[in-house]
């Protein structure tokens, strides 16, 4: 209790409030009155007592949970004042021993405690009396006699008044620290260490000031197991259009204490849980700047000096380097969601029995089946609530199955195709609609079957969470005398194109067409829902849009067929691909190839031939201006032959006057290609002027 702490213990508790109250009276008992466990793997625990006067309330609770009720606690009084909550620190022993003069492995043997205080005044009576300053204790082995062996001793030494004084401490009576400060913080470390024996859990403290008698809650939450919902579903015939839903919570009892006849709530939803160390002791960093201290002046010795005057010319230049270079370089320094605490009204926490509904669990016999006495539910923004209408009692470390859900639901059978499960036979299946007024968790569901012989297992599913008014398909086995067979082929053409500033659009229209043959049994009528995977990107355009459902990735189609019927189904998705090309400065076999392409409009299959035809002239210009450049080429050549043979040719000779005439030959001819060239090439850039304008004017 808290007045019953020693000063030095009492600096290591932990203060959660900011309440100073009078003097507290006798503890009182805090019992576990409520539990709800959430699916977010955290769980609300209520304690309640009746006290009178001011009180302190003490709480047990487990070190790894600590954390969590500093979090989360919260004190319910609506005629007192909540005060301070004080616990231990984290490492209450290492914090008391470190203000003694030994440490808590010195209280391990009576040896280590006296080897842990040397120089302390102690007295030793026995066959002799011995007082004085304890020096030491050594072991020593002694032989027994008759050859028995060896035994271990200790010799104490001790500094007295009439000099160094020794003993066996197994042969002293008793041996007393005289010193009644030192006895005393012996005491205090036992006291703690037995305080603390229990190492793994720590006791809170909570104090409430008040007047008259009054009922104290205290409610925390804290990590507790997962509870998992189990389904039981029974079905007659399959022109049934009712079936039997009975739902169970798989809950743990992992607190370490038992629950006896508390209020059991369970929780289903998705809260943000989260933890945080808020039961470690976190130290701000903070620079560390050296002490300046005024010591010796010391001048440091004269080397000479240098008269400027005397310096050469670019000896002072070449001095202030040197002295830069000796210069020493500078040192630069540089359950949130759950709301059960702060925001629900205390009348929630008892969650009013109002609405129960009545159900339970039993094995399915026939012909009925035993009702169960279920939870009542209760439907929040983002969780449902599944409170037992009875006392429940599990001890810590049991396991427990609770009935919350006992009603009847639509059900439908129907065969789901699903080709990434079985690509041959559809799933038998159940369509449940959840016409309650509360949602229904996910969970693991056991499917049974009743008929005139009494029941029988058919299957188990998964049920994923289910909101009021929505419905789930429920898949318990294969359906091997439904088939299904499936066919895929996939083509490409081009949906349309268009031509404008330039640039050629096309969208090609990618299609996806897939063919299912169903066939039904002999004897059975089937309604079979196919799964098509939907594709980013992909449109269904067979079946329609409206004539499908939409399911997390999937596509679902529904087909009837009579008994022994068959049908064919196809369905077909399309996804444009949009390309663009620039038509200027494409080749011409480029035009011919979208000018002949019969996927093409007509409009634009004329303007590709107009375009082809344009670049064809473009590119007849361009092969004449190869040829004359390569005319030019070749009599360059024959010019450079010929002024190479009129520097061997002796002057003024026959053969010197040949080679004269045939360069004039050749000089009108280049005169002659340079004319062409130039007039071809102004025809070049008007051809390719023509076509460029032709297309920047196209808009089709």
């Amino acid at each position: 209790m808290l007045n019953s702490w020693k000063p030095k213990v009492a600096g290591f508790a932990v203060a959660v409030a900011i309440f100073a109250l009078p003097a507290i009276a006798g503890a009182q008992e805090l019992e576990l009155k409520r539990v709800m466990l959430s699916a977010g793997g955290v769980g609300y625990f209520e304690y309640e007592a009746q006290v009178e006067g001011n009180a302190t309330l003490p709480l047990s609770v487990r070190l790894d949970q600590v954390d969590d009720v500093l979090k989360s606690i919260v004190v319910y009084d609506d005629e007192g004042v909540a005060g301070t909550i004080r616990l231990p620190g984290r490492e209450p022993l290492a914090q008391i021993f470190r203000d003694l003069p030994f440490g808590p492995e010195a209280l391990s043997s009576p040896v280590m405690l006296l080897n842990s205080l040397p120089g302390a005044q102690i007295r030793a009576t026995g066959a002799r009396q011995v007082e004085g300053r304890l020096v030491r204790v050594v072991p020593e082995e002694m032989a027994l006699p008759d050859l028995g062996g060896v035994i271990t001793r200790h010799r104490v030494s001790v500094m007295s008044a009439e000099g160094m004084q020794t003993f066996l401490f197994e042969d002293a009576d008793s041996v007393i620290f005289t010193d009644p400060e030192l006895r005393g913080q012996i005491d205090e470390a036992l006291e703690a260490i037995s305080a603390h024996r229990t190492r793994d859990r720590r006791t809170l403290e909570i104090l409430s000031s008040g007047a008259g008698k009054r009922t104290v809650r205290v409610g925390y939450v804290v990590a507790a197991p997962l509870w998992k919902a189990s389904y039981r579903l029974t079905v007659t015939d399959e022109k049934a259009e009712k079936a039997r839903l009975q739902g169970w919570a798989v809950l743990e009892n992992m607190s370490g204490q038992e629950w006896k006849d508390v209020e059991l709530t369970i929780v289903s939803g998705n809260p943000v849980t989260f933890r945080q160390a808020l039961y470690t002791a976190y130290y701000v960093h903070r620079p560390e700047i050296p002490v300046e201290v005024l010591g010796r002046v010391l001048p440091a010795p004269d080397t000479g000096a240098i008269d400027m005057k005397q310096l050469a010319e670019g000896e002072y230049d070449e001095e202030f380097r040197r002295s830069q270079r000796a210069m020493e370089p500078g040192v630069v320094g540089g359950m949130i969601a759950m709301d059960m605490a702060a925001n629900v009204p205390e009348e929630s926490m008892r969650l009013k029995q109002e609405g129960l509904a009545t159900q339970a669990m039993a094995p399915p016999p026939p012909p009925g089946q035993a009702r169960i006495l279920a939870a009542a539910s209760k439907e929040a923004a983002t969780q449902v609530t599944f409170r037992v209408p009875y006392p429940v009692s599990v001890e810590s470390g049991q396991s427990l199955l609770v009935p919350v859900i006992d009603r009847e639901v639509p059900a439908q059978r129907v065969a789901l195709y699903q080709p990434a499960t079985h690509d041959r036979h559809p799933l038998a299946s159940v369509r449940l609609t959840n016409d309650g007024e509360t949602g229904l968790p996910p969970g693991v569901l056991t499917l049974y079957e009743t008929g005139p012989g009494g029941a029988s297992y058919v299957g188990d599913a998964q049920l994923s969470t289910l909101p009021t008014g929505d419905e789930r398909l429920v898949s318990f086995a294969l359906d091997q005398k439904a088939l299904v067979d499936r066919e895929i082929e996939s083509t490409q053409v081009i949906g349309k194109g268009r031509i404008v500033r330039g640039v050629l659009e096309l969208t090609y229209e990618q299609e996806q067409h897939t063919t299912y043959r169903l066939k039904a049994p002999a004897r059975e009528a089937r309604e079979i829902l196919i799964e098509h995977p939907r594709m980013p990107g992909w449109k269904i355009v067979k079946p329609t849009e409206a004539e499908v459902e939409l399911t997390d990735g999937m596509y679902r189609i529904r087909h009837k067929l009579e008994a022994g019927a068959k049908a064919e189904i196809e369905v077909v998705l399309t996804h444009p691909d949009l390309q663009t090309f620039a038509l200027i400065g494409q080749r011409g076999n480029f035009y011919m190839a979208f000018a002949e392409n019969g996927e093409l409009d007509p409009k634009l299959k004329k303007a590709f031939a107009e375009m082809a035809r344009l670049r064809d002239v473009v590119d007849g210009r361009q092969r004449r201006m190869q040829e004359l450049e390569g005319e030019r080429q070749r009599i360059h050549q024959e010019q450079k032959r010929i002024r190479d043979n009129l520097s061997r040719v002796p002057h003024g000779s026959d053969l010197q006057k040949r080679y004269l005439a045939k360069l004039d030959q050749q000089e009108d001819a280049l005169e002659a290609l340079l004319g062409e060239a130039e007039q071809t090439r102004l025809a070049m850039e008007q051809a390719n002027k023509k076509l460029g304008d032709y297309i920047r004017g196209l808009d089709i």
